[in-house]
C-alpha cells in the first residue's frame, strides 16, 4: 500500500504544489477587501498568513519523520513547502508593515520593544538565507554546507511557534498545540547514541 501511495505521489508535479499552496494568498486578500474576514480584516489577514506559514513549516519538518515511521515519502515536495512557508511569512510581514503599522519609526519601536515581534523578525531573518539558497545552483555551490545552513529551519519553526504563543492574549490552547507539535517534531530529529546490549 505504501509503495502504491509513493508511486502515486511521484506522479504529482511539484508545480502543482506551488500552485495550490499559493492560492490562499490572493483569496484571503480578496476576503479582507470584501469584508469576509470580519470587523478587523487587517489583523485577521496577518493571522491567517502567519498561521499558514507555521503550518507549512511544520509540514516540512514532519516529512523526514513521516518517511522514517511510515515509509511515505514527500521528500521531493519539501522545498516547495519551505518556499511556500516563506511566501506566507513574507505576506504576514508585509501586511503588518504596510497595512497595519505603516509608520517607519513605529515599526522599529515595535521590533525593539515588543518581544513577540522581535522573535518574529528573527525568525524571518533566519528564513531569508534558506529561501535564497533553495535552488539547485546553491545546492551545487555550497555542497555539504547547504545541509548545514538549512538546519536553521529547526530554529525558524521554533521561533515561529513561540511568536504565535506570545502574541495571543490570555491562555489559548491553539498556539500551545503548535508549539508542542514543533517541539515534538524537533525531538524526533534528535539521534540518540546506540547502546550495545551485553550478553
Amino acid at each position: 500500500m505504501v509503495d502504491g501511495l509513493n508511486a502515486l505521489l511521484r506522479k504529482v508535479p511539484t508545480w502543482g504544489i506551488y500552485l495550490v499552496g499559493a492560492l490562499p494568498v490572493p483569496w484571503l486578500f480578496y476576503q479582507g477587501l470584501t469584508g469576509g474576514l470580519g470587523v478587523d480584516p487587517i489583523k485577521a489577514l496577518e493571522h491567517e498568513y502567519g498561521e499558514l506559514a507555521l503550518q507549512l513549516l511544520l509540514i516540512g519538518l514532519a516529512i523526514s519523520p513521516l518517511r522514517r515511521f511510515t515509509g511515505i515519502s514527500l521528500i521531493r515536495f519539501r522545498r516547495a513547502f519551505g518556499l511556500l512557508a516563506f511566501l506566507y511569512v513574507s505576506c504576514h510581514l508585509l501586511v503588518w508593515l504596510v497595512l497595519d503599522v505603516q509608520l517607519p519609526d513605529q515599526i522599529w519601536a515595535d521590533i525593539v520593544k515588543r518581544p513577540y515581534i522581535t522573535i518574529g523578525m528573527i525568525g524571518f531573518v533566519v528564513l531569508l538565507p534558506l529561501a535564497i539558497t533553495s535552488n539547485n545552483a546553491s545546492v551545487r555551490k555550497l555542497g555539504p554546507r547547504w545541509r548545514q545552513l538549512h538546519r536553521l529551519t529547526y530554529l525558524a519553526v521554533l521561533l515561529g511557534a513561540l511568536h504565535f504563543v506570545m502574541l495571543v492574549k490570555g491562555f489559548q490552547i491553539e498556539p500551545l498545540i503548535y508549539l508542542g507539535v514543533a517541539v515534538a517534531l524537533l525531538c524526533l530529529r534528535i539521534k540518540l547514541p546506540s547502546r550495545r546490549i551485553l550478553a
